[in-house]
């Protein structure tokens, strides 16, 4: 690779970042208050407003992820067939929850007959995306038992270098699920951030939301100690020296600490703005970790992921080596200036799509607005 091209793989590593982490921060209160949704909702009027809550922004919010799903693709196309084939069914269960939900939203309230299977559906098309993305995480972080180019045992079966060869259950090792709570969580108190500066001051919508929402902050700091625990005790010693970023993920953890002492610190003034935009630090953090924890991996390869159960690599392998990195995976360097060029010019029309939407929609929702 000549220097450009190192540098282009480089940008587009932390652009995919970004990308992600404008989805877990705008998507994740989405998918937070619809898991909520049967907690803090009690009649008709309640629901429809924290369907209302949501209604007008889901769809932008969730450009994010296809963004970061197609420059996954465009940029780094190993990583990209690895991850959706390895993760196959994980990644399906996630795409039908982001459907139901979609629909369940459109359609509560032009088909009042199935009135509670769209809520139902609301809430576990909610509940799958919020899970699953922190168990995905997870399991990148720690690693996963991939294919390399000395594992000759496997080649011979017609795999190639950079095939994923767990199985699903492998993915639901202690680690990942200790990040698929954590993960959910953060959602969760997103949402209940959201519900609380959106509903009518003295609503009791709202007094729930923020009863939920200061426990959940407690949930928050909990989960994070506990997956902190289990990553430098059980995690951490099977990393190698190539993964030069992770001093940087020290950063990171701190603004995780700040945006929850932040969050707290408002929550007891009653200042749910502040909560919220406080709350929002924690995705800030955690997404960060996780950048800073792979680099220079984008697929880390793992002889044997924590707790998972999976096929063993040949003994002696250098795992290293087998891992999918962001610059054995990088496209040409053609490929990523253009799509440089490209993002120069889409992504300030994004950012003032998001701008305009959230500002028209701004301020708390009276009972005349919650139709949707």
């Amino acid at each position: 690779m000549t220097p450009v091209h190192e540098v282009l793989a480089v940008l587009w590593f932390l652009l995919i970042a970004v990308l992600m982490l404008g989805y877990f921060i705008l998507d994740g209160f989405d998918l937070g208050a619809g898991v909520l949704y049967p907690l803090v909702a009690k009649g008709e009027k309640e629901k429809a407003l924290v369907r209302r809550a949501i209604g007008p922004l889901w769809d932008g919010n969730e450009v994010w992820l296809l963004t970061a799903g197609g420059a996954l693709f465009a940029a780094f196309a190993p990583a990209y067939a690895t991850s959706f084939s390895g993760f196959y069914l994980a990644i399906m269960l996630v795409l039908f929850g982001l459907i139901f939900r979609a629909i369940s939203i459109e359609y509560r309230d032009r088909d009042p007959k199935w009135a509670k299977f769209w809520d139902v559906a609301f809430c576990v098309g909610s509940f799958l995306p919020a899970l699953l993305f922190g168990a995905a995480i997870g399991n990148i972080i720690g690693g996963v038992a991939l294919v390399g180019a000395a594992d000759t045992d496997l080649l011979a079966k017609g795999l190639v270098a950079g095939d994923y060869v767990g199985g699903f259950f492998s993915l639901l090792n202690p680690f990942a699920l200790l990040c698929a709570v954590m993960g959910l969580v953060v959602f969760l108190t997103q949402g209940a951030s959201w519900i609380a500066l959106k509903a009518p001051v003295n609503s009791p919508l709202r007094q729930r939301a923020v009863k939920l929402r200061s426990v959940l902050n407690i949930a928050c700091i909990v989960a994070f100690v506990l997956v902190s625990a289990f990553f430098f005790l059980a995690v951490l010693p099977g990393f190698g020296p190539e993964r030069i970023g992770l001093p940087v993920a020290v950063v990171f953890a701190a603004i995780v600490v700040v945006g929850w002492l932040l969050a707290r610190l408002f929550m007891n003034k009653g200042n749910d703005l502040l909560s919220f935009l406080a709350t929002s630090l924690l995705p800030v953090g955690l997404i960060g970790i996780t950048a800073a924890s792979l680099f220079p991996n984008l697929i880390p390869a793992a002889d044997n992921p924590v707790g998972a159960v999976t096929y063993f690599l040949v003994p002696g392998a250098d795992i290293a080596a087998n891992s999918i990195t962001v610059f054995n995976a990088a496209n040409s360097e053609l490929c990523l200036t253009a799509m440089t060029i490209i993002t120069c010019i889409a992504l300030p029309i994004v950012l003032f799509y998001h701008v305009v939407i959230y500002r028209t929609f701004r301020g708390r929702i009276s009972e005349e607005e919650i139709g949707y």
